[in-house]
């Protein structure tokens, strides 16, 4: 069998190091797809791919004959937002099954969190008082999520599996549907998904439709008290609604993995706030491993004009 002919491509993130990140898997997954920095590229022209994560203003314009820009997470908005990237080239990303499963832990570890009282039973025990809290049935509690991709059917599955009563919001309904989850679609699906509930679960996509969506008339139809888990995108919350239910009562506690600006700066208002749980962007990751595996797949699928498995729709936005 014929050498395949390598393919060059270039990392570009302005916040992160993704040859450290996943270098060594992608160079022990494939001689003929070759990455390097853009300071190691003696020829612009040659580079047909960038593999991507946060890249930064002008990241692209190097690069004339780029045909994929490939994100190493789910999600592509800077991508799609991005000016440089060449109308013609395909826009791909990591799908990992492993960072649902970790979505998932990370939603329900949330929601538990709150509905069991683990916080206040903390609290107890520093004090050496021994309190035993009152519990209510799972099915009794109403949770709705917010989008059913691979990462909200993930959370969905994982909430069930602990006999939660589920509501999502989804695009459209699906052909397999879980026992006990009510699927919500079309025009005012998320209204409808957070009419009463008691927490609420936000995995959507960040598009033109879903930014600002975490605001004040979305939280007045969740039930009073209700807490809220953020691991959408940062730009789904509207801040200064978020803390004036938290001053009503309305949102009684609030768990934030996205902000609109990472990292959270360090004079933010909300790392002061005791009512919130604050955690860097780790609900969940993709491993370098199956990083490097789509991205070779996909890259040769490029270089041998084959559909791109991994490809999103960019009318769409995922």
């Amino acid at each position: 069998m014929p050498a395949q002919s390598p393919i060059l491509g270039v990392y570009l993130s302005a916040t992160a190091d993704l040859d450290a990140l996943y270098g060594d898997a992608l160079r022990s997954c494939a001689m003929d797809v070759v990455l390097r920095h853009p300071a190691e590229i003696d020829r612009p022209e040659d580079v047909r791919f960038a593999i991507c994560w946060e890249p930064g203003e002008g990241a692209f314009a190097p690069y004339p004959n780029l045909g994929l820009a490939m994100s190493v997470a789910a999600g592509v908005d800077a991508l799609l937002a991005h000016d440089g990237v060449p109308r013609g080239a395909a826009i791909a990303r990591v799908r990992d099954p492993h960072q649902a499963e970790l979505m998932a832990g990370y939603a329900v570890h949330e929601v538990l969190h709150y509905e069991r009282g683990f916080s206040e039973m903390a609290g107890n025990a520093a004090k050496a008082r021994w309190v035993p809290l009152r519990m209510r049935a799972p099915a009794s509690v109403q949770v709705a999520v917010l989008g059913h991709g691979t990462m909200g059917r993930a959370v969905v599955r994982g909430l069930r599996s602990v006999g939660f009563s589920v509501r999502v919001a989804c695009r459209s309904e699906p052909a397999e549907q879980l026992p006990g989850v009510r699927y919500l679609s079309g025009p005012g699906a998320v209204a409808r998904a957070a009419e009463g509930a008691q927490y609420l679960v936000n995995v959507l996509p960040l598009t033109a439709e879903t930014e600002n969506v975490l605001d004040a008339a979305l939280f007045a139809r969740l039930a009073p008290g209700a807490r809220l888990v953020q691991i959408g995108r940062g730009e789904h919350l509207v801040e200064a609604d978020l803390e004036a239910a938290l001053d009503s009562g309305q949102l009684a506690a609030a768990t934030l993995d996205v902000f609109r600006e990472e990292p959270l700066p360090a004079a933010h208002r909300f790392w002061q706030d005791a009512r919130l749980r604050i955690t860097p962007h780790v609900a969940s990751d993709s491993l370098p491993e199956v990083v490097s595996a789509q991205v070779v797949e996909t890259v040769r699928a490029l270089r041998d004009g084959q559909p791109m498995a991994y490809a999103v729709d960019r009318a769409r936005g995922y």
